[in-house]
């Protein structure tokens, strides 16, 4: 057993099979990001043998084709920007890991280039232990930034413009203060302090509502996505009390840690070297179907989509 890199989040790993004495070989992609980030490498795709490759299909629908990251970046920049002028908040509800530190890593990037304007960002959660994992684990991230971490004495996750949330009584003076951002768990408003910062800042229409993740349906963060204007949360009392989404919702899509169409076809082109079989799993029965259709018809490669519980025999 191998593990490869899989640039879907830190320490996340395609594992290369090695089985008997080189009877069988067998690659299993899991969850992957076949493309550079600012954090992590694009997935491995060169391997000593390789006979079967089982590889994930989250994105792998005709339609699942996610802009260039520079314009997704940008997009993000122009709602910060947006928002400042409006003298608001930016609030962006953030899986702990991965996700988190993309973020925070493109903020301090183009605020050090002069095309966001500097202001603090809050961060507050569980992104903090996770950041200070990523922090410890340098030689797993891009050249650039382990280079800075581990021969410059220069670390990005602890910018001058990252601050620190570590009680709950500090968000009343960030609220009250001027423009910011502010980076929270949980992505889809589940839990976390994000709703607390959500329900101090939905009803001012000079905020911003940013989503940077998937949101599952029937969340709390699809539901405002999909336009919801009225949301019954606790307040500081424990009583539950209407809340107003009179803030600017926006989605960026394109920051996401898995493969989309174009990447995962990109994958098994340059995979080297080439599998005889290929397995498709982990997406929405249509997806998997249609991908491994088009896999077939490009590729010449059986492809097939098991069942769940179905077994295949591999020789």
């Amino acid at each position: 057993l191998t593990l490869h890199n899989a640039g879907h989040i830190l320490g996340s790993s395609i594992v290369h099979l090695h089985i008997g004495e080189g009877l069988h070989n067998i690659v299993y992609s899991a969850d992957f990001k076949f493309g550079r980030t600012m954090m992590l490498d694009p997935a491995m795709a060169q391997f000593p043998r390789a006979e079967t490759l089982i590889i994930e299909s989250t994105y792998g629908g005709p339609d699942d084709i996610m802009p260039d990251r520079e314009g997704v970046e940008g997009r993000l920049v122009s709602i910060v920007n947006e928002t400042v002028e409006k003298n608001g908040k930016v609030l962006i509800p953030v899986p702990a890991v991965g996700r988190a530190q993309e973020i925070m890593l493109v903020l301090d990037a183009y605020m050090r280039n002069g095309a966001l304007r500097e202001l603090p960002v809050y961060i507050e959660g569980m992104v903090n232990e996770a950041t200070a994992i990523h922090t410890a684990f340098p030689e797993y991230l891009v050249r650039d930034i382990k280079e800075q971490i581990l021969h410059q004495d220069l670390n990005p996750f602890q910018s001058e413009y990252f601050h620190p949330v570590t009680h709950p009584g500090d968000r009343d003076e960030i609220v009250a203060g001027g423009p910011c951002v502010i980076i929270a768990t949980s992505g889809m408003l589940e839990g976390g302090p994000a709703i607390d910062y959500f329900r101090r800042l939905a009803p001012d229409p000079r905020n911003t509502l940013a989503y940077v993740s998937y949101q599952v349906e029937g969340t709390l963060g699809n539901r405002i996505k999909n336009g919801l204007k009225e949301v019954s949360l606790f307040g500081p009392d424990g009583k539950i009390e209407m809340v107003k989404c009179d803030m600017r919702v926006e989605s960026i899509e394109g920051f996401s840690g898995h493969s989309d169409r174009n990447q995962l076809l990109g994958f098994i082109k340059r995979m080297m070297p080439k599998p005889t079989r290929i397995i498709v799993n982990h997406g929405e029965r249509r997806k998997s179907d249609l991908f491994a259709q088009n896999v077939n018809r490009i590729f010449g490669i059986k492809t097939v989509v098991p069942d769940v519980l179905e077994s295949l025999r591999l020789r």
